[in-house]
């Protein structure tokens, strides 16, 4: 099947108590450490800020992911920014 024809995924967040995140709709992780985590979802890029942060589960083939921690912060960035920048693009952008 064409990548043409795939339906962009269904992209919800469910936050428990600021200590459990829950994303659909991730089509690409980018990098994550304890305080951050950067990814991209069919809404664009998303930016997660807290402080002992754990990627706890992923699947980039059902585009599901749960982080735990102190999250301190949710932020979406450019919306059509779905994948991180190429080499080439980080370059001339």
């Amino acid at each position: 099947m064409n990548d043409v024809n795939k339906p962009m995924p269904v992209h919800n967040i469910i936050l428990e108590g600021r200590k459990k995140l829950s994303v659909s709709g991730v089509t690409d992780v980018d990098r994550f450490d304890e305080n951050t985590v950067l990814l991209y979802t069919s809404m664009g890029e998303m930016t997660i800020k807290g402080t002992d942060l754990h990627v706890n589960g992923l699947s980039v083939e059902s585009g599901e992911m749960s982080v735990e921690g102190e999250i301190k912060s949710i932020l979406y960035g450019d919306p059509d920014r779905k994948a991180p920048l190429s080499l080439l693009d980080k370059i001339f952008h």
